[in-house]
């Protein structure tokens, strides 16, 4: 059943390379996105309870944790694949053929990493993301996105390196206390208590660091001003809301086997560190910001921070982190396909040539500015309940540092990305344009309506089914007395 969430995109990537015409292959990708959809709507419902038994059947699973992000995957790719075909009719001057195919590999290989179960198999396809998505960050061939391309291999194949070692620490953690070494989750989770705690100790921070690489988190986040600042906004949106949530799952992944031994209290502090630290560091580089497409890149890397500073904290605040992973996703849509659509009016980032969107491109000035809002957690957007939700959870258990720190962050991010977004979408508009720039239409607008429309019903309402989503995945996230 679940080969077909893989085998699928992949026969559309095959599609893609196939179709000869630029004009007719961006219109398969929404065809693809919608009928991924589809097909993950059929298996989250359809998926057993049951945990995966061993042996070959145990290589793919569907459990609390993989629905939930498989469900955030398919409904991002679905809405940027919307965006793509208007899109690619305005870059009509640079051929498409490899990156429709790259993006649905991409997506095969980010839905593999759902679904693996085994931690070999789960490495493999988070390098093949890794893979399959960098031509995407290169579609423009120009010296920066080839720096950027570099950088984001470099610095993520230290990350991959580092995480294999993880894995090999982990088996050992096996070996050393006399069992059958095993790489089966399920079966890690099972005789977590009886593993060599050193060695899961030490493989969970190697684990943590190595997959954080691609998540972003400070501070091996320096691949990401370049990636998220030269990669078209349909890219960089799929990087912000997708590639970093399938890292962020992997290492979910491996901390659900500390909670089942003795390693959860000091993974619990590390990630606590980790998550304010890098909170921190995007507060210092937010400030000041010309780069606009840059500094959604470093707003990445604090929402990084949140969602493992949720799980660090525990209790209701993994809760609020699960819930916080959709709407960062969702809002980083608005904002990347928004800014991309302020880049292409301006012909330019930087905040001393790019103001007045709200007047030049209203409906894309309009929702950056919203989706500022939301992202910084600002009410009635769907990160105000996630973020409040975290906070409380702090509060409420007597970590009261970190809930200040966290508020105080929180201040000076928005603070420091306010200044940038307010100077991108106010004021006139340079008066020596031509006319002959993007305007705002309903190709490459529509789709940022939906994202931002979901946005603001997850802070208003959230779903029976994804509230139950939600708190089976959290439940599986619960220190075990």
């Amino acid at each position: 059943m679940y080969e077909m969430l893989i085998v699928f995109p992949l026969v559309m990537g095959a599609c893609a390379l196939a179709v000869p015409s630029n004009r007719i292959r961006p219109w398969l990708l929404p065809a693809g996105g919608l009928g991924n959809l589809a097909l993950v709507y059929w298996a989250v419902a359809h998926a057993g309870d049951g945990g995966a038994s061993s042996g070959a059947e145990a290589w793919l699973w569907l459990d609390g944790l993989g629905k939930l992000v498989l469900g955030l995957l398919a409904v991002l790719f679905a809405i940027c694949s919307l965006y793509a075909p208007g899109y690619l009719a305005l870059r009509s001057d640079r051929p498409n053929r490899l990156f429709c195919a790259n993006l649905f590999a991409m997506l095969a290989m980010m839905t593999l990493v759902v679904l693996a179960h085994h931690l070999g198999l789960m490495w493999v396809s988070m390098e093949a993301t890794t893979l399959a998505s960098a031509p995407l960050i290169y579609f423009n061939h120009n010296a920066r996105s080839l720096e950027a391309v570099w950088k984001y291999l470099l610095i993520g194949s230290v990350g991959i390196a580092l995480a294999l070692f993880g894995s090999f620490f982990l088996a050992y953690a096996s070996l050393k206390s006399g069992l059958e070494p095993t790489l089966f989750f399920d079966d890690l989770v099972r005789e977590a208590p009886r593993l060599s705690q050193p060695w899961l100790r030490a493989a969970f921070v190697l684990l943590l660091i190595g997959y954080g690489t691609k998540m972003g988190l400070a501070p091996m986040h320096t691949w990401k001003p370049d990636a998220y600042g030269e990669a078209p906004g349909l890219v960089g949106a799929l990087l912000a809301g997708g590639v970093t949530s399938c890292a962020f799952l992997a290492i979910l992944r491996i901390y659900q086997i500390c909670v089942a031994g003795s390693g959860a209290p000091l993974a619990r502090e590390i990630m606590i560190f980790m998550g304010l630290f890098s909170m921190a560091v995007a507060a210092v580089f937010m400030a000041r910001q010309r780069d606009f497409k840059r500094m959604l890149a470093y707003s990445s890397v604090e929402h990084m921070g949140i969602l493992i500073l949720g799980i660090g904290i525990g209790g209701l605040a993994a809760y609020g982190a699960l819930l916080h992973l959709i709407n960062n996703g969702l809002t980083k849509g608005v904002l990347f396909l928004s800014a991309g659509n302020i880049h292409r009016a301006f012909g330019a980032k930087l905040t001393d040539q790019v103001h007045g969107a709200i007047r030049r491109v209203p409906l894309s000035g309009g929702l950056f500015l919203a989706g500022f809002l939301a992202i910084t957690g600002s009410p009635p957007f769907g990160p105000f309940v996630s973020e409040f939700t975290i906070l409380n959870a702090a509060l409420g258990g007597g970590r009261y540092l970190a809930g200040g720190l966290f508020l105080l962050l929180l201040a000076v991010v928005f603070i420091g990305m306010g200044a940038t977004v307010l100077a991108v979408v106010q004021g006139n508009p340079p008066a020596d344009d031509g006319d002959g720039r993007f305007h705002d239409g309903i190709a490459t607008g529509l789709p940022i309506v939906l994202f931002m429309a979901l946005v603001l019903m997850l802070g208003l309402y959230i779903p029976a089914p994804l509230e139950a989503l939600l708190r089976e995945a959290a439940r599986s996230l619960e220190v075990r007395s």
